[in-house]
């Protein structure tokens, strides 16, 4: 089998993508729970809460993944050093997620609020998540966890 057809099989894995996707829900209830929290209540400028939220999904996610969905990709470093990397990796998804949030709350003028909380806010999370989600999946797997290769990180 060449490379090439390993690396794909690997990331098309119906079972870890799931995996993946599941423990990518919880990040984003948490991100967004995170994000609101920091605005509505704290008074966070959305671009600063934004970024404080992320983190928390990262290491929130990190947690689900090591333990579940890459489980089984455990080649003995330790878990700092995949803690390191998951991060590094993760930066890519975690800019465009930023990105796209920033860009859709400062330039598309919407103004959704239910109960006097900013929807709007939340959508254009979702959406960055949406979009960061593909990128740190692709890495995730490429880089953290070297699912292809049979040998982790």
């Amino acid at each position: 089998m060449s490379d090439r057809t390993r690396h794909l099989d690997s990331l098309l894995s119906r079972v870890r993508f799931g995996k993946f996707v599941s423990v990518g829900a919880i990040g984003a209830v948490c991100d967004t729970i995170v994000l609101l929290a920091l605005v509505e209540q704290a008074g966070l400028a959305p671009e600063i809460a934004n970024v404080l939220s992320i983190e928390t999904a990262i290491l929130v996610m990190f947690a689900i993944n090591e333990n579940w969905t890459f489980a089984a990709e455990d080649d003995g470093r330790g878990l700092g050093s995949r803690l390191l990397k998951s991060h590094a990796v993760r930066a890519s998804g975690s800019l465009v997620q930023y990105v796209i949030f920033v860009a859709l709350i400062n330039f598309v003028t919407l103004s959704l609020a239910v109960r006097g909380v900013d929807v709007w806010l939340v959508g254009a999370k979702w959406i960055g998540i949406g979009v960061g989600m593909v990128v740190n999946y692709v890495f995730e797997s490429l880089f953290t966890w070297k699912v292809h290769t049979g040998e982790s990180g």
